[in-house]
């Protein structure tokens, strides 16, 4: 097994809570009959959940992402994936905290 996947496997097992609450609503296909994966490896990069049919990545992210040189790291990893012809939706583990229904509505409105 390559780094990559190694490390996208560790992270599976270590997920952040606002991981977890949202894989809860994304899993065994829950979220409009969609699957999701997981940390999943594209390239050199594990993205926080996909999925493949409807081609969109959702990436959580903490206030560390407000950092300019993480917005940066940021905007490159979102132009390789986007080039790899998936759409990103960004979400703030604070709106997984504190407004999940929003999420779930954005969601809806990027993704079916």
């Amino acid at each position: 097994m390559d780094k990559i996947t190694l490390l996208a496997k560790q992270l599976r097992k270590n997920q952040t809570p606002q991981e977890q609450k949202l894989w809860n609503i994304l899993r065994n296909k829950q979220f409009h009959n969609l699957k999701f994966k997981r940390q999943y490896p594209i390239g050199n990069y594990i993205v926080d959940f996909i999925c493949i049919e409807k081609m969109v990545i959702i990436e959580l992210d903490g206030g560390q992402h407000n950092i300019p040189e993480n917005i940066e790291t940021d905007n490159i990893r979102t132009k390789y994936l986007n080039s790899r012809g998936f759409k990103v939706i960004r979400i703030w583990n604070n709106d997984i905290e504190n407004n999940i229904e929003g999420v779930y509505k954005t969601l809806e409105k990027f993704i079916i």
